[in-house]
């Protein structure tokens, strides 16, 4: 992991090569999902069901899962999974719920009648990995505030095990949290299905959820179709640190980031040098017992640093710079930065605040902008699930106050039917 010295030239040249990861999808992968997409569109479950045996290695007994199946693992799950769950589910929902926008209307005296409705999706496509990279606090973060939001229905779909079984935690996820259908299909196949639609699949509103390069290509190439979260990048993590954090912390919630992928980025910013060797020490002792350590070791070498600033000041106008998915705060009196920091899908704020926090339980969505696209993306909410309406009533009275203005600028704009559309309604 690289031990920088913020000196205006050596971080940015780090950022830099930190971006260039994060660039343009790879054009041979662009052209394999835009193939696959076009089949999907033409020949929509016979393709979604040969590329899930090419991919996947078998079909599954069924392509929609039957409800009793859902039923099954709910009921043979784990109990203590099943009370984890719930807990999370409970702060999720009173997180969420606090986000509900509310319709207005606006009645002025001169009988004008403006007002703004809210209305959540129709049908929400969520997709969920189901291999090894098998997420149940995923759906959770997905479907709950979609419920909140008013969405009618909610398809999941997910890839089969080897064995064409559904994997059975992302079951029990899905019928505690109320998923109304689920499907066995994945990649950029199941992607299209939902964007299009075939005959079993129904065309869904919006696609949430996170998947692998193919998955985020076809999401993005198909923006437009159909509406997405966002188009996700590898995870990452900048921790803000100074004297008073524990480099013991700092090293495990920098690994905790990095285990997700070789190309994660795990990046503390301190104003302590003393803690960036401890830190360092601290990942080499910590790592030798942890499963990934294979791909944390990678990641921290490649997209790893821990940068070394002036003063808390330059360290938010770094944190700021880089925008990312998570940002911790393991300093002393960390809500006195939290006016300053602009930039960041979740903040963590104190040294008891580590970031799985955020991905399985207290409650803010885990779906967060990355890449530094939290300089303009928000985390997935509520309002990511609706839509709004905006409704006008004019009497004649209250037209004929504003015709001439109204006609002014469309002559002037040269569009004469649309003044013609006012003056006609007040010929003799």
């Amino acid at each position: 992991m690289k031990k920088i010295y913020a000196n205006g030239t050596d971080e940015k040249a780090f950022l830099d090569e930190l971006k260039r990861r994060s660039g343009e999808t790879n054009k041979k992968v662009a052209e394999t999902v835009s193939a696959i997409i076009d089949d999907v569109k033409e020949n929509g479950d016979e393709a979604v069901k040969r590329y899930t045996l090419k991919f996947d290695g078998s079909l599954p007994e069924y392509y929609e899962v039957p409800r009793d199946v859902i039923n099954d693992a709910l009921n043979e799950a784990d109990e203590e999974l099943i009370n984890a769950l719930l807990n999370a589910m409970e702060n999720i929902a009173d997180f969420h719920n606090r986000q509900r926008e509310q319709g207005f209307i606006n009645a002025k005296e001169n009988g004008v009648i403006l007002g703004q409705r809210i209305r959540g999706l129709e049908r929400v496509g969520l997709y969920v990995p189901g291999g090894t990279a098998a997420y149940p606090s995923s759906v959770l973060m997905n479907a709950i505030p979609a419920k909140i939001a008013g969405v009618k229905e909610i398809v999941m779909i997910t890839p089969p095990l080897k064995d064409g079984t559904p994997n059975k935690d992302i079951l029990v996820a899905a019928a505690v949290c109320g998923v109304d259908r689920v499907f066995l299909a994945g990649g950029a196949q199941a992607i299209a299905a939902l964007a299009y639609g075939t005959e079993e699949i129904p065309k869904c509103d919006k696609i949430v959820g996170p998947g692998n390069i193919y998955v985020a290509t076809a999401k993005k190439l198909l923006y437009g179709t159909v509406d997405i979260d966002m188009i996700a990048g590898p995870s990452e993590i900048l921790v803000l640190a100074d004297e008073t954090a524990d480099p013991k912390f700092a090293a495990a919630d920098l690994m905790s980031q990095a285990e997700h992928d070789v190309l994660a980025s795990s990046i503390m910013v301190t104003t302590s040098e003393k803690l960036a060797d401890e830190t360092l020490a601290e990942i080499e002792r910590q790592m030798q017992y942890l499963s990934r350590k294979d791909i944390i070791a990678k990641s921290l070498e490649d997209y790893g640093a821990i940068i070394i600033t002036d003063c808390r000041h330059c360290a938010v106008e770094l944190a700021n710079a880089i925008a990312p998915e998570h940002l911790e705060v393991l300093m002393e009196n960390p809500f006195e930065l939290l006016g300053s920091l602009d930039n960041a899908g979740s903040i963590f704020l104190g040294h008891y605040a580590s970031e799985p926090l955020g991905d399985y339980y207290a409650g803010p969505n885990h779906v967060l902008p990355t890449s530094g696209t939290a300089r303009f993306f928000s985390p997935l909410g509520v309002a990511s699930f609706t839509k709004r309406s905006s409704y006008i009533y004019y009497t004649q009275e209250a037209l004929a106050e504003a015709k001439d203005d109204i006609v002014l600028i469309a002559e002037r704009e040269g569009l004469t039917a649309h003044a013609n559309a006012i003056k006609v309604r007040f010929e003799d």
